[in-house]
């Protein structure tokens, strides 16, 4: 026999030590059957989901949950929506698993780090936090940095909190919803940052703060990339490792997109 679904998954969780109420379950499939194919994506949407049956995969890995909340259950069993999506994956035979809890207790985030390497910033980090990380860019305009990071990572637009022309260097990066105030302010406080990257987090906090900061003088600035935007890269490097853990088995990598669109 060839590997299995739970071959796959130990492979992917090792030695990391989850929490008790860990989301990173086997969702839908037999844990013993054999993997012809692995789909990757950050969001398990039903067009990922058809795509991966369509490319022969019979394991999806997702990043988010595929019932439109973080724990099980919270969704109604007899909604229409849920109801299709979950008979789809289950007349294919698609195992899907979550990979949450997991890439984030890797050191480094795997998620961060996959955002790092797309942006070409490996060599300019200097502090690795579980939640961020801090770099130490060649300065540039607000307006620069958004404009590459856009560019770097193929997305149509970049919320920007700040001046345009505001010289940036040194910068604090989270992702996915670590864009809260416990988080954010801090390495604009006590870490200095000029600018902070986030994916998402409460608008009534950190981007508040940044408003009062620039109304008192302070140079300082919020990038958003949105939460999709800053984790997908992430997903891209878990497809790459299991590439090269699993080179028999074709793995693909879906994206789906910016979800919203500015009008």
């Amino acid at each position: 026999m060839g590997v299995t679904v739970r071959q796959v998954i130990d492979s992917l969780i090792g030695e990391v030590e989850l929490p008790e109420r860990t989301v990173d379950t086997l969702k839908i499939g037999d844990p013993n059957a054999e993997v012809a194919g692995i789909a990757v994506a950050f969001m398990p949407t039903q067009e990922a989901v058809e795509r991966a049956i369509e490319s022969g995969a019979n394991l999806l890995i997702a990043h988010e949950g595929v019932f439109f909340s973080h724990h099980d259950g919270a969704q109604p069993e007899g909604d229409p929506v849920l109801k299709r999506k979950k008979r789809t994956i289950e007349a294919a035979g698609l195992a899907l698993f979550r990979l949450h809890d997991t890439v984030r207790r890797y050191r480094p985030d795997l998620v961060t780090e996959g955002l790092i390497r797309q942006l070409g910033w490996e060599d300019y980090v200097y502090g690795r936090r579980p939640e961020a990380a801090l770099a130490a860019l060649p300065p540039m305009t607000l307006e620069r940095m958004a404009a590459s990071i856009k560019e770097k990572l193929g997305i149509p637009y970049v919320r920007v909190i700040g001046d345009p022309a505001q010289i940036c260097a040194k910068v604090g990066l989270t992702v996915g919803y670590r864009g809260s105030a416990g988080i954010a302010i801090p390495l604009l406080s006590r870490d200095d940052a000029d600018v902070v990257l986030i994916g998402e987090g409460p608008e009534w906090e950190t981007p508040e703060y940044v408003r009062d900061a620039i109304a008192q003088g302070r140079r300082k600035a919020l990038l958003v990339l949105g939460h999709a935007e800053s984790e997908e890269p992430g997903m891209r490097l878990v497809a790459s490792r299991l590439r090269e853990s699993f080179p028999a088995l074709p793995v693909r990598n879906l994206e789906a997109g910016p979800l919203f669109r500015a009008v």
